[in-house]
């Protein structure tokens, strides 16, 4: 059974996209840590980082880094984390979480928005991209 990443990736279900290329996708996470989680994700379905071939894994990287910028322009923090965990879907993705605490990155604390601050927010980042 393909992944819900799969599943966002074949557009059978929605996201609120940030940006997209051949070979990944960016969008923000429904269930965010903070305002602007984002989740960058190789087509590809891989279940774990280090098995991806070594040049997907710096094409996957140099994708987050061009999203970690445009997310760092748009949402005020100190800075942008990134983790990787991949234990809740076993697809491979970076979470990009704009971080002004450390408790952002626990995985406990979640914020909420709406619909519509969702949209706004990824045309935002999308803006920014460079």
């Amino acid at each position: 059974m393909p992944s819900i990443f799969t599943q966002i990736i074949n557009k059978e279900i929605p996201c609120y996209k940030i940006a997209e290329n051949d070979q990944f996708i960016a969008f923000l996470d429904i269930n965010p840590n903070a305002k602007g989680h984002t989740l960058c994700v190789p087509k590809q379905e891989i279940n774990k980082i280090f098995d991806m071939p070594e040049t997907l894994y710096l094409d996957l990287m140099r994708f987050s880094r061009e999203v970690a910028v445009a997310l760092e322009k748009t949402v005020p923090c100190k800075r942008v984390g990134m983790s990787v965990i991949g234990l809740e879907v076993p697809h491979v993705h970076v979470h990009l979480i704009p971080l002004n605490d450390m408790k952002q990155m626990t995985f406990q604390q979640k914020v909420t928005q709406s619909e519509g601050e969702l949209n706004a927010l990824a045309k935002q980042i999308a803006n920014n991209l460079v």
